[in-house]
């Protein structure tokens, strides 16, 4: 877009309808895809979008929720506010289960939704709902446009908080006569908004308080959360790490802030993290969690956590500090700045002896559980099928998965090595996730590869939106590791339920067929000696591409901490 060309878009000399200030101020926010699907109540906002297809790309979903999903792993893979696009009522509704995903996973999204005309409110009109309302407990802001001149102002708000401190989702409804309306157009973008919660000013009482633990431990640990990439703190991250001379873990969304490869990486945390950072836990004299909330997947129980360590906590949220556990030094602070000044204040050390604790752990976890997953003497694991792929691209993806055994399988063992590498759904654990999470991330990372790793429950959950990535030629690469099982519930239910396999065996389709019907490649792999091959036929197909896998029907993600249980209560079988 040409300066001059921009400048015209950023106001008007005469009057333009609310449809088409909502187009603009998205322009003008720099948003450059959008997932949405259109119905009455946004309708007249879709008529301005035809318009300016030229400047803004809307990606037509096959629901809702694939459009709030999509919007989220744009959001995760680029960095930027992913947009979604609704109709008023059961449209808007759609989008609630991806709101709070967003909500509990920090994402930045905008969500607009289209509704009932002012005289229409409150009347129980056709396809009127207070959506407003709904959402509220799940956004940053939620908020209903009132008048066609404040468009605008109301948008760039919603950017600005979407993006703002704890970054987030935002949802922002609009009648459809104000839609229809017009006013002058002149957008502006915001910089402050009363009652934001913004990024905080280093305390450096906080930090030096915070140095004095850092520089007087034996036994630390740095506990890495997604925070780090939130404040885009990787370098600082890693800075810190080689002088300090810590340990380093991760939590799930933590995961390719630091190398996988990196010496001082000891491992994931949490119920099937791997075996020295939880066991080690309980021992460790400092935690420095750094943009993490302390998740119950990561603590087991609260009553047996970390009781001999000292916490020193970063985060951006002050109701993080001490939310969970006690933190005895806390810093209110960007991770990058945070760690910038204590890299400044923290002694370059080495823990030999503490190091060689995971490192014994770690052997011990490859005999026990990692070569049996990695290399079995017969069939397909989930283990397998990651590691071949993960050697096939060096480690250099952004890998999508849904929930359940494929995603911790996943997690474990794919060799993260570069940033923003893994999209997942993590607090809320959404099933249906990847498919459409994995199209918003191929589009925001254009020029990386983008995997999908898929389970056969979570697949068909959203499979319709095979329609959306072979309609837009998203070139996703999606691998279905299929043991025919909900897996994840039917692991619990044969450690914790005496093998009642209580409906949780899928009868699955022909995916063959189903990948045909919408035009896509598609390979399926049963024996060992195929996938290699395979894996580097899908790499090297320009487009989408639809590999499955045919894993161990009965096979268990370990490590495991049951819950209920102490972090250090580790069962490797």
């Amino acid at each position: 877009m040409s300066n001059n060309t921009r400048e015209q878009l950023f106001r008007s000399e005469q009057p333009i309808t609310g449809a088409e200030a909502i187009v603009r101020s998205l322009i003008c926010e720099g948003v450059s895809v959008m997932f949405g699907y259109p119905g009455g109540g946004i309708m007249p906002t879709y008529d301005a979008l035809y318009d300016y297809q030229h400047l803004l790309r809307h990606i037509l979903v096959r629901h809702e929720q694939g459009a709030i999903h999509a919007a989220q792993g744009y959001a995760r893979s680029s960095g930027k506010v992913g947009v979604a696009m609704a109709t008023s009522g059961p449209g808007a509704t759609n989008l609630i289960t991806g709101i709070a995903d967003a909500y509990m996973d920090s994402t930045p999204v905008v969500c607009i939704t289209g509704q009932v005309g002012g005289k229409l409110l409150g009347t129980d009109a056709f396809q009127e709902i207070d959506i407003v309302n709904i959402s509220l407990p799940i956004t940053k802001w939620s908020v209903q446009v009132k008048d066609v001149e404040s468009i605008p102002e109301v948008i760039a708000r919603a950017f600005y908080i979407a993006r703002s401190g704890r970054p987030g989702p935002v949802l922002v409804d609009v009648p459809k006569d104000l839609q229809f309306g017009k006013s002058l157009f002149q957008y502006s973008k915001c910089d402050m908004s009363k009652g934001v919660k913004v990024k905080p000013a280093l305390n450096m009482f906080q930090v030096n308080e915070a140095a004095k633990l850092l520089n007087s431990c034996s036994k630390p640990l740095i506990l890495v959360g997604q925070g780090v990439t939130l404040s885009k703190a990787e370098d600082e991250l890693l800075k810190f790490a080689e002088k300090s001379g810590f340990p380093v873990a991760a939590t799930l969304l933590g995961l390719s802030a630091f190398p996988t490869n990196h010496p001082q990486y000891v491992g994931m945390l949490g119920m099937h993290g791997n075996y020295g950072p939880n066991m080690l836990t309980n021992e460790c004299d400092l935690l420095l969690a750094v943009g993490m909330r302390f998740d119950d997947r990561v603590t087991g129980d609260l009553s047996r956590y970390a009781k001999d360590a000292k916490v020193v906590h970063i985060d951006v949220d002050e109701a993080e500090l001490g939310k969970v556990i006690r933190c005895d030094a806390p810093i209110h602070a960007d991770a990058k700045e945070a760690l910038l000044a204590l890299t400044e204040k923290v002694t370059m050390r080495s823990f030999k002896d503490w190091s060689a604790r995971f490192t014994s752990f770690m052997e011990e976890e490859k005999h026990q559980v990692i070569d049996g997953q990695l290399y079995p003497k017969q069939g397909i694991t989930m283990g397998m099928a990651v590691r071949t792929i993960g050697e096939a691209t060096n480690g250099d993806a952004v890998v999508v998965t849904d929930v359940g055994q494929h995603q911790m399988v996943t997690s474990r063992y794919f060799p993260f090595a570069k940033r923003r590498s893994l999209v997942s759904s993590g607090g809320l654990g959404t099933m249906g996730f990847g498919l459409p999470a994995s199209l918003g991330a191929a589009l925001g990372a254009p020029n990386r590869t983008t995997i999908l790793m898929v389970g056969d429950g979570g697949l068909q959950m959203k499979i319709q939106e095979l329609g959306t990535i072979s309609t837009e030629n998203i070139p996703v690469k999606i691998v279905l590791l299929n043991n025919n099982f909900l897996g994840m519930v039917r692991q619990w239910q044969e450690l914790f339920f005496e093998r009642r396999y209580s409906f949780v065996e899928m009868s699955n389709p022909d995916f063959g067929l189903i990948s045909q019907g919408y035009g896509i490649p598609y390979q399926k792999v049963t024996e060992q000696h195929e996938m290699e091959d395979a894996v580097k036929k899908m790499l090297e197909h320009n487009g989408p591409y639809f590999l499955e896998v045919q894993v161990a029907k009965e096979d268990n993600v370990f490590p495991m901490v049951p819950a209920g249980c102490a972090v250090d209560e580790v069962r490797l079988r």
